[in-house]
């Protein structure tokens, strides 16, 4: 189990890294190609993009062909897309990693949680977590040297890792697919209120990162922050959330799901008007590790509320987290884009005032519609 652990958690990891890699690239190539908000906001969301096509395919080859092939391609396709990244087109690439990262996610996390006891659910995805948080804390790093050096040797480098994490989950034993038609308990799933509403309190954090990601990191470069401030600041906030995701899973077993989920709500509805107006490079970057550690609070908690619906209806967990991958990403797509362009149309203060509401009005729904215990 916990060579299984160690493995899904570092297969996380370098799927995030290659994800947050593009945040103090962005301002360059947002210069280099003359892109405007929006256009920088199709390139940062090109990964979530592949993982929203990748989510239920991912889920469901996890599912029929078990859980370790699923890891195999994901992991290949994360190989192909660094080499892509580090000679080629940006926007393609990070398309197939992102789908290469449904593949991984639902696969990692399927092949862990069918052997992981009930009662530890929590702790196992909040373990993950914290490893993909590391993830996307040597992300900006990455991007820092592909910034300073060129992409070649960083994502190279990914892609050999790759290569490396092929090898290492041929070595670990495979568990039995579900096999037969997934539809009946699919079904179940969704009309289950835990799961419905794991996959709403999963898209809210992906909002929240999917907005400040790219407004963070461009205003970050406006008020002169540069490449080194822009990774500096998102590694804090990641350094952060992966000492918050361990906690927040162990937490969320001994006291419940949902005290957690509401007094990060809370705090997220909140933290998120800090970003608003900026006002000094170190002012605004302390105000973004702070919105980025509060709103990233709800993931585990949130995942693991989708895990324990998604058992009770007698659902694989492989397409389980192929609904979070659903949420996930369709949360990040909406904030890096539709954020980026509502902010190019008005100011970036709109999209985070929408951000709070979205945050706030999920609080009220929650208090208002609890969700069922863990059975």
């Amino acid at each position: 189990m916990r060579r299984l652990l160690f493995l899904v958690s570092v297969i996380v990891l370098v799927d995030t890294m290659f994800y947050a890699a593009i945040t103090p690239l962005l301002p360059d190539y947002a210069d280099r190609f003359d892109l405007s908000k929006s256009a920088a906001g199709v390139l940062a969301g090109a990964y979530a993009a592949g993982t929203l096509l990748g989510a239920l395919p991912g889920g469901l080859f996890a599912a029929r062909l078990g859980a370790r092939r699923a890891v195999l391609v994901g992991v290949a396709l994360m190989s192909v897309a660094s080499v892509g990244f580090a000679f080629g087109d940006s926007d393609v690439t990070r398309f197939v990693q992102g789908i290469g990262a449904a593949f991984s996610f639902a696969g990692g996390f399927g092949w862990l949680l069918a052997q992981a006891p009930t009662a530890n659910r929590g702790a196992m995805i909040g373990t993950a977590m914290s490893a993909a948080v590391g993830g996307s804390l040597l992300g900006p790093v990455v991007g820092a040297v592909a910034r300073a050096t060129g992409p070649e040797l960083p994502f190279g480098a990914i892609a050999v890792l790759g290569v490396v994490l092929f090898l290492c989950a041929l070595r670990i034993p495979a568990v039995p697919p579900v096999g037969g038609s997934v539809g009946p308990a699919f079904r179940r799933a969704l009309s289950a209120p835990r799961v419905r509403g794991g996959m709403v309190l999963v898209t809210v954090p992906a909002l929240g990162f999917g907005t400040i990601n790219v407004l963070g990191a461009l205003e970050l470069d406006e008020l002169g922050a540069g490449g080194f401030g822009i990774g500096a600041t998102f590694l804090v906030a990641a350094a952060i959330q992966t000492v918050v995701q361990t906690l927040a899973g162990r937490a969320s077993d001994r006291v419940g799901r949902r005290p957690l989920l509401l007094r990060s709500l809370a705090g997220s509805s909140v933290c998120v008007l800090l970003l608003v107006p900026p006002s000094g490079v170190w002012l605004f970057a302390v105000s973004v590790v702070v919105a980025l550690v509060v709103v990233g609070s709800l993931y585990t908690p949130a995942m693991a509320l989708l895990s324990d619906g998604a058992a009770g209806a007698g659902l694989d967990q492989g397409m389980a987290f192929a609904l979070v991958n659903l949420t996930w990403a369709g949360g990040q797509v909406l904030g890096a884009v539709a954020g980026s362009g509502l902010a190019e149309a008005t100011s970036d203060a709109v999209p985070f005032v929408l951000l709070s509401a979205v945050m706030a009005l999920s609080l009220v729904a929650l208090v208002r519609r609890p969700v069922p215990a863990v059975v």
